[in-house]
This record gives C-alpha cells, structure tokens and sequence, in this order.
C-alpha cells in the first residue's frame, strides 16, 4: 500500500479523537488523525509525523496524519491501512478464491469472507500500533465491538464455518504479538477461548516507511 504527497511536520497536541496540531515548516496547520484509538505513546508533542496533503477543497482539513515516528522506527497509524493490506495479502496467500469485504454473519459484520473452493471463511483484521518492549499489544483501550467479533467468529466454527482474527501490526521489529490483558482482561480470555475453539488467530508485523506499509512476516502469539 502506497501513498502520495507525504510530507513531514511535528506533531503540537490532539484536541480531540480526530485531529491534530501540528507544524509544517514554522507554520502551525490542523491534520486530520486517521486513527481514532488513544495512541498516547505515539503521539507525544515534538513528535516526528508524516502527512498526507489530501487536493479535496470540499474538506475542512488540508492533510491525513498517517505516521510517527517511534524513536528510529516509524509507526503507520491509518486505521484504513490493515482491511486493505489483508486484501492485498490474502489475494497471494489463497490466490482463486473469492473476496468479498464488509459480509454480515448473523449479527456480527467481518471485515472480509473468503470463498476457497468450498469453503467460506469468516475474516475480522483488527490493526495494532500499540508497543511496548518488543511486544505488540491489543486493544490500546476497552473494546466491547471487538469482543463481540470473537464470539461472532467461534459462533461461526461452531457452525462449520472457518474464521480468522487477523492482526495486522503496523510497525516492524517486534518479537511477539499478545492481547493487552492490563487494559481488557475480557478480550484476553476470549481469545484464548477462540483458539481453542478452532478460530485461526494470526499475527503479522509489517515493513513501514513514511509513504508505503505492507504486510511482511508472522510474529509469535502468546494468549
């Protein structure tokens, strides 16, 4: 996945969950967040940040925060970024099988549902940006919609469906992936239940620049 027209500024402050302040070469500008999780260990005032100038004049913001940068790595923060990189990924890793985004199983909605041959698999991507000491961590905050697609995915296996939690870790140089049991012990112990019910829990880091983030290698999992 690629970008156009990325440009580097300083991250000032976040009013709120959808923008930022920031300054581009002296001058002070409002950005557009493209993540509306926490990100306060990212997202720290001096901050190194890239932008995308977006030529839209019907919007009321200029630019789309993209990235930071986190210490010497840069962090791809564009919660539009994993859905597309796992269509991206999945077209190589079941290449013939039918796509379809945004699929309703009952009354839980996936991110994607893959035909192969036969067999019709339940997708949920959840994107991380969250880590601490070579570890990647989800949630960065209590997420009841994400414990809802747990049981929406093992209450597909149960009816003979496949199902796949897909996290898509959107920096590079982590060693592990693991649910952030201090922030949602809930999501902890149903992701476990989930692996043990037969739902593929699975984990990639990405390579990132400040203008390009692909999915690039499995990390290991501890539940």
């Amino acid at each position: 996945m690629k970008y156009s027209n990325i440009i580097p500024a300083r991250f000032l402050s976040r009013p709120n969950r959808f923008i930022a302040n920031v300054e581009i070469e002296g001058e002070n500008q409002v950005a557009h967040v493209k993540n509306t999780g926490r990100c306060k260990e990212l997202l720290l005032s001096g901050a190194q940040v890239f932008l995308q100038h977006c030529e839209n004049s019907a919007r009321k913001t200029a630019y789309d925060l993209i990235a930071v940068k986190k210490g010497e790595q840069v962090v791809n923060i564009d919660s539009q970024a994993p859905n597309i990189l796992f269509g991206e990924w999945a077209q190589e890793a079941w290449p013939g099988a039918q796509l379809k985004r945004e699929v309703f199983y009952k009354d839980s909605r996936f991110d994607w549902m893959i035909k192969d041959g036969d067999r019709t698999i339940y997708t949920e991507v959840k994107g991380v940006t969250l880590e601490e000491s070579g570890l990647a961590l989800f949630p960065d905050a209590p997420t009841l919609r994400g414990l809802k697609h747990i049981h929406g995915l093992m209450d597909a296996v149960q009816n003979g469906y496949g199902a796949c939690l897909f996290f898509v870790i959107q920096m590079e140089n982590v060693t592990a992936f693991s649910p952030n049991r201090r922030t949602q012990p809930e999501f902890a112990d149903a992701l476990r239940q989930a692996e043990k019910r037969g739902v593929d829990i699975r984990a990639y880091s990405c390579k990132v620049s400040p203008g390009e983030v692909k999915i690039y290698t499995p990390v290991k999992i501890l539940l």
